[in-house]
């Protein structure tokens, strides 16, 4: 639904519009007129003045609810997705619209594969087998393999419902799958089993259901299915909606720069086929799409993530553009500067600059103006780029590094920037939203999983804390003439690892950085570890952004179970980037103090030691966490209802189908209203307005417009003459009922008795999506929906007045289901 258009005094001499002998007669009103009202406008006396603001402060009217409930509406719509732009209420051409859902079809299919495990189809035109997908081996297959379940799990038969696993069974030579339910234990053949059993929940995770289902009672779980599969269409159309509207965000193409394979060709490491692939996709992207870029490159630290993003850096600095890359911490901010700066050292033209809070206000204020003036090209910071004092000549990209580490309100923030320019995320360990739209085809991703040839997978150690084998570990490394990592999670235990570790190894230098410390002296510790000058470095969670030390090859961390999943592999992922092989010792404090979802993150890090895992990391978090972290309170509730396995099944299901949920709206002059409704205004209102046959016209094209124009236009005659007479009040509705009516689909709108039947071109999943979110219950009953027509059984057979009254309630309740439909 597009926003609703600011409130605008009404102009002082209207123009005409459209003469009413132009419209179909059903608009054609016989008003008793006064000769003299036509010839003068005239200032409305004192006391008509008086009544008409006494009118105005009346209890709210139907139409006037209705005005306050879609404003309302499309205020929701519009915060909850800060990628739609404000100037996106022009209708999506319907060709665009068809090629951008078949473009999501493919790439939900992709993901489709990637998610069962298979390969993709066809060759790489080398005729060789195309790789496996990078989610192989996903924890979001749908159905089961029995024989994988564990006693008490949770189970889901899509026929019967939420069951416990209770065990496998041969009878007579065959095998059976038992489970248990509220009033009884069923058995199925395994292979059966295999075709209709789906996880309730996420691997690891041990959320229980409200209840188990009943076999004597499939209705109520045909209940639940029902009401999942609706909120699963919902979420797709929302989806589809907020995608549509992107397409509206034109931009040209950037070119491809003259000097751009000798950008490339500069890059000092043969890339990796995944490394290739991403550079493919973000340079069409770029100079093949019209639409502004929002891809997500996946790869684990050290996979070359940086330099993808520097290829489109490049592209569109080229252009004349500005790029802005965005850092969560200092640390990272300078790292990406420093390569930056080294890799464009060849393109004195293309000036990169830092920004960060750490700087003071002299060189702020000196940077910003450099910034607004276009001096400068490329913009590395932290969160302190996202201040409202910033402004950009000419921005083009904005580069994200690790968005899970921002703020709620600096994530709103890079979102905001979705609307207008082209945005590249770059993540080891992406947050499962971000995840699932990759998954689902809504969000392009580049998946990196191929390490390159000189790294070796990191071997990983998890056991309770031991200060001999801790030193053991250290001794070891720098006995190689390595360095260490020693994190601990608090700084108030930092003093007592440093005094341990100079008791232990008087003679090693050791230093320390931790986030309280001064930026500088941070800056200090990281550049003398650097050299070598340093050993160990004693720090915090810090080090996990940004600090590339290629002879620091061993990892201590202390109270390793107070870290998150993602915490604990980016981490990891700061050792062992040189060639040589690198530890990770993870030291809890207590095994008997272990929380359940501490000991599932110790395991899973330990399980996922082979380079290129962060995909599944992320997804492994995702089912530690619960699909609460997935979706939000409300498609939590959806999930719970059906399970998580099946919710994503009805998901694909939806997406491969999503064409389905279309609407086409109809011509409003097209709209067949057979109601015998001729209102006739009081001669007192006639003589009030200022010229009533041009008034009328226009509000006869503002219904002819849409919506909002008719929106508008009732609020401002409200506000000028008051509240209308009750003939006056019909003709607005009729004018509602009719511009409603078009933008559902519905042609004609006729009674017969106790029946009202509407033709409409909507379809059948659609009606049903919109009755089963309609408000009254006294509606959604009346209706039904056979061929082309919705009918609609009342009571008793009512005359026209009262007709058009219900008419107006029950149109207006499905026209709010509207946001929820994908329009062209």
């Amino acid at each position: 639904m597009a926003a609703p258009p600011p409130h605008t005094p009404p102009a002082a001499a209207p123009q005409p519009l459209l003469l009413l002998h132009h419209h179909p007669p059903a608009l054609v009103l016989r008003v008793r007129l006064r000769p003299r009202s036509l010839r003068l406008a005239r200032a409305p006396a004192p006391a008509a003045t008086a009544t008409a603001a006494a009118a105005a402060s009346v209890a709210p009217d139907d139409i006037s609810q209705l005005n306050h409930r879609l404003r309302a509406i499309a205020r929701r719509r519009e915060a909850a997705s800060a990628a739609a732009s404000p100037s996106s209420s022009s209708p999506v051409d319907p060709a665009q619209a068809e090629a951008y859902l078949r473009l999501i079809r493919d790439q939900q299919r992709l993901g489709l594969r990637q998610l069962r495990r298979e390969e993709a189809e066809g060759d790489d035109g080398g005729g060789e087998r195309a790789r496996k997908g990078v989610a192989a081996g996903s924890s979001l297959g749908h159905r089961v393999d029995p024989r994988e379940l564990e006693p008490g799990e949770y189970v889901v038969h899509k026929k019967v419902g939420v069951g416990k696993f209770a065990c496998i069974s041969a009878e007579d030579g065959v095998d059976y799958v038992f489970i248990q339910y509220a009033d009884g234990m069923a058995k199925l053949a395994v292979d059966q089993a295999a075709r209709m059993l789906y996880r309730y929940n996420l691997p690891h995770e041990k959320t229980r259901p409200r209840n188990l289902s009943k076999l004597n009672d499939p209705s109520t779980w045909e209940r639940r299915r029902l009401k999942g599969k609706l909120a699963v269409q919902k979420m797709v159309v929302n989806l589809m909606e907020l995608y549509l509207q992107r397409m509206r965000l034109g931009r040209p193409p950037y070119p491809k720069p003259a000097s751009m394979d000798d950008f490339a060709a500069e890059f000092p490491y043969e890339p990796t086929p995944d490394q290739c692939q991403a550079f493919i996709d973000v340079e069409k992207d770029l100079t093949e799409r019209e639409t502004p870029m929002d891809r997500l490159i996946c790869g684990d630290v050290g996979f070359g993530k940086t330099e993808v993003a520097m290829r489109g850096i490049f592209i569109v600095v080229s252009a004349g553009f500005q790029a802005m890359v965005l850092a969560p911490t200092i640390i990272l901010a300078k790292q990406h500067y420093d390569v930056m700066t080294e890799r464009f050292a060849n393109y004195p033209e293309i000036k990169v600059a830092i920004f960060s809070g750490a700087q003071s206000k002299e060189e702020k204020d000196e940077l910003i103006t450099n910034i607004k003036n276009g001096d400068l090209h490329i913009i590395v910071g932290t969160h302190a780029l996202l201040t409202e004092r910033m402004a950009y000549s000419n921005l083009g990209l904005l580069v994200v590094d690790e968005e899970q580490k921002f703020g709620v309100q600096q994530k709103e923030k890079i979102a905001s920037y979705k609307s207008s320019i082209d945005v590249l995320t770059l993540s080891a360990t992406p947050i499962p939203r971000t995840l699932y739209l990759a998954l689902t085809g809504f969000r392009d991703a580049s998946l990196m999983s191929t390490p390159p040839p000189e790294r070796v997978a990191v071997k990983t150690y998890v056991s309770a804390f031991s200060k001999e084998r801790a030193l053991s570990a250290i001794k070891f490394e720098l006995q190689r003439g390595g360095q260490v990592f020693y994190v601990v999670p608090r700084i108030k235990a930092i003093d007592d690892v440093l005094q341990f570790l100079k008791d232990s190894l008087p003679d090693v230098p050791i230093a320390v950085a931790h986030g309280k410390k001064m930026s500088k002296n941070i800056q200090l510790a990281m550049e003398d570890f650097a050299s070598g000058e340093v050993k160990i470095l004693v720090c915090t969670h810090i080090i996990e952004s940004g600090i590339d030390i290629a002879n620091a090859n061993t990892m201590i961390v202390q109270f390793a179970e107070l870290y998150g999943l993602a915490q604990l592999y980016q981490l990891r992922g700061r050792v062992g980037r040189s060639g040589r092989e690198g530890f990770a010792y993870l030291f809890y404090t207590d095994k008997s103090l272990l929380s359940r979802v501490a000991t599932d993150r110790l395991g899973a890090i330990e399980e996922h030691s082979e380079l290129g895992q962060g995909f599944h990391v992320a997804e492994k978090d995702m089912g530690i966490r619960g699909f609460g972290s997935l979706f939000g309170d409300q498609q939590s509730g959806d999930v719970a209802n059906v399970g998580i396995d099946l919710f994503f099944d009805m998901l694909f299901d939806s997406l491969s189908k999503v064409d389905q949920f279309c609407l086409v709206p109809v011509s409003y002059k097209d709209v067949q209203l057979d109601i015998n409704i001729s209102p006739r205004l009081p001669s007192e209102y006639i003589s009030y307005l200022e010229n009533p046959v041009e008034l009328l016209n226009e509000a006869a094209k503002a219904a002819e417009k849409d919506l909002w124009t008719l929106i508008q236009f009732t609020e401002d005659l409200r506000r000028r003459y008051g509240k209308e007479p009750r003939d006056m009040e019909l003709l607005l509705k009729k004018l509602y009922v009719r511009r409603m009516a078009a933008d559902l689909g519905i042609s004609r709108i006729y009674p017969s008795g106790k029946m009202i039947f509407m033709k409409t071109n909507m379809n059948k999943k659609v009606f049903r999506l919109m009755t089963e979110a309609m408000t009254s219950e006294t509606h959604r009953n009346s209706l039904s929906f056979a061929g082309k027509e919705i009918k609609a059984e009342l009571l008793v057979s009512l005359p026209d007045t009262l007709l058009l009254n219900w008419l107006f309630h029950c149109l207006s309740d499905c026209y709010t289901v509207i946001p929820a439909l994908v329009k062209y």
